[in-house]
């Protein structure tokens, strides 16, 4: 029981320190974000991002899906760093179908894909156009909190040597 439970937590950890996705990186135009393709979408279309964010809602219509990010900076393994101010608002385009309970409102998110113009959302009764990325890869982040935190404790109780009695080890 023990070297299995040993091995179990050596697994954990390893995961907890994975670096992320490995995204092809190629051809990244690192200049642009969200905000100022929205303000120039003519002179980046046809160029490569790496974008990342909350996901703020999900669309599946006839052939593709469409997801409305609030685009946030990335760390070095293309977390996006929701503790930071946003970069401005962007929509993903995906061929075939993404489950919307997957993808759901809340969930961080990174993508590559290629500026394809943009695309009219609506926030409240105003309507704006937004970037729109015909995306090439997609990463759900795992979790809800920035960064990696591993857990544990050691407790030990009595309750009179009757059933609540124990020890515990746990992560």
């Amino acid at each position: 029981m023990l070297p299995r439970l040993a091995l179990s937590c050596t697994l954990l950890l390893l995961g907890a320190c994975a670096s992320g996705p490995a995204f092809d990186t190629g051809g990244i135009d690192r200049s642009l974000t969200p905000r100022n393709v929205d303000a120039r979408p003519q002179q980046a279309t046809g160029r490569h991002v790496l974008w990342g964010g909350l996901i703020l809602g999900t669309d599946n219509l006839q052939d593709h899906t469409r997801i409305e990010v609030l685009a946030y900076p990335l760390d070095a393994n293309a977390r996006p760093l929701t503790g930071h101010e946003p970069l401005g608002r962007f929509i993903l385009q995906r061929d075939g179908f993404l489950e919307p309970l997957r993808y759901a409102q809340g969930r961080r998110i990174s993508v590559t894909g290629t500026v394809a113009g943009s695309r009219a959302a609506r926030i409240g009764e105003t309507d704006h156009d937004y970037p729109l990325i015909d995306a090439r890869q997609l990463y759900l982040w795992p979790g809800g909190s920035d960064g990696v935190s591993v857990g544990g404790y050691i407790g030990f109780g009595t309750g009179g040597g009757g059933l609540d009695s124990g020890i515990g080890i746990g992560f």
